[in-house]
């Protein structure tokens, strides 16, 4: 328990140096300020930093629907981490020792981003062809493309793109495709670079 409190405290600095919020004091609990684009709101002196549109926000604010944020998550699927990855996925990457991968947050978000680099690679024609338009009344973003690709696999998304929404998806648990192309959409995802052979 101690060492899942350590790795969430750790994930929470890790997001306000990420985005730059090291110079807030908590005074009025009735209080908003706006520092460096992202808004911190003081309650009962509590400092709550609400993520900004890139792609730090974008990836805590996947990994919080995903596992809530918890590295050492495990769902009932055997999937595993903040971002829950399969083991298949994991193989692609040569990470094979799964306890490992759990205990080390560094390796869970490299892989992640690694994965998003592949996921941009095979869907690039796709995220040229689709942001902009609007599929069953969702605006397509490359970030809800993204997404939608971790959650069920770049080609799923292909086919619901390319079928013009005609093509659906949803994971054991019910979630979507849509559902994920409309929670992360407009995120500014441009500092990821596609790449077909991006490693850990």
């Amino acid at each position: 328990m101690a060492k899942q409190k350590q790795l969430v405290i750790r994930n929470l600095i890790l997001i306000l140096v990420f985005i730059g919020l090291t110079n807030f004091t908590t005074t009025n609990p009735k209080e908003s300020k706006t520092i460096n684009k992202a808004t911190v709101t003081n309650t009962n002196s509590v400092v709550i930093p609400l993520l900004q549109k890139d792609f730090i926000g974008f990836k805590e604010a996947l990994a919080f629907k995903e596992s809530q944020g918890k590295y050492n998550a495990v769902n009932s699927l055997g999937y595993l981490g903040k971002y829950q990855f399969g083991k298949t996925t994991l193989l692609r990457f040569r990470i094979y020792n799964t306890k490992a991968f759990l205990n080390t947050p560094e390796l869970q978000e490299k892989a992640f981003i690694a994965l998003c680099k592949v996921n941009k690679y095979i869907l690039r024609k796709d995220i040229k062809r689709s942001v902009g338009k609007t599929i069953n009344g969702i605006k397509i973003t490359e970030s809800g493309i993204l997404a939608a690709a971790h959650l069920s696999g770049a080609g799923n998304v292909k086919k619901y793109l390319r079928s013009k929404g005609v093509n659906k998806f949803s994971d054991a648990y019910g979630a979507t495709i849509e559902s994920y192309l409309n929670k992360f959409k407009g995120y500014d995802v441009s500092v990821i670079q596609a790449n077909k052979k991006a490693t850990v």
